[in-house]
């Protein structure tokens, strides 16, 4: 475990349902290829902060990254409805793109 990811936790077990936290540790355990605790943070973070948009496309690219390709568009799938609630724009055009490469993996 690096500096900054102790320094994260201690910070998310003051404030478990942060969304930039939550984020950053679920950041962090990809960086340390511990993919399943990423996965977790990701999964806590859409529980307690389904609105947030820049989730969807990490989620559903470490989803790819664990060659379940159809849950990976299941991921994207919700981060479009999300973005077009909130009109970004960007990022439907991201994660519809990223939907449409997940799918030519099937």
């Amino acid at each position: 475990m690096n500096d900054r990811l102790k320094k994260l936790l201690e910070l998310l077990q003051e404030s478990e349902k942060d969304a930039f936290i939550l984020f950053a540790v679920a950041k962090e355990y990809e960086k340390l290829n511990q993919l399943d605790l990423a996965l977790n943070h990701y999964q806590r973070l859409y529980m307690f902060h389904p609105d947030y948009v820049g989730l969807y496309y990490h989620w559903g690219k470490l989803l790819e990254e664990l060659d379940d390709a159809k849950k990976a568009i299941e991921i994207y799938k919700l981060g479009i409805d999300v973005s077009v609630n909130q009109n970004d724009k960007h990022a439907e055009k991201e994660l519809r793109a990223a939907k449409y490469n997940s799918e030519l993996l099937l």
